[in-house]
């Protein structure tokens, strides 16, 4: 299992919260989701690494914006 942290901005509530884990937790491979609202981190854990593009448009969907590393 691999564990990635990504910055979200935009986040200001437990939807929010929702949509991102949703659309995240929807990648192939991915088996846990955790967000952490105050701090804007997304902690994702998933068989193998993620393509970073990938997580970017899952995030983008539930309409939020990935911050550069």
């Amino acid at each position: 299992m691999v564990t990635s942290t990504y910055q979200v901005k935009g986040m200001t509530c437990g939807h929010c919260v929702n949509a991102v884990s949703a659309e995240v937790g929807a990648i192939p491979g991915v088996s846990d989701v955790q967000v952490d609202l105050a701090s804007g981190q997304v902690t994702v854990t998933s068989e193998s690494p993620l393509d970073a593009g990938t997580v970017r448009a899952a995030v983008d969907e539930a309409g939020y914006d990935l911050v550069e590393a």
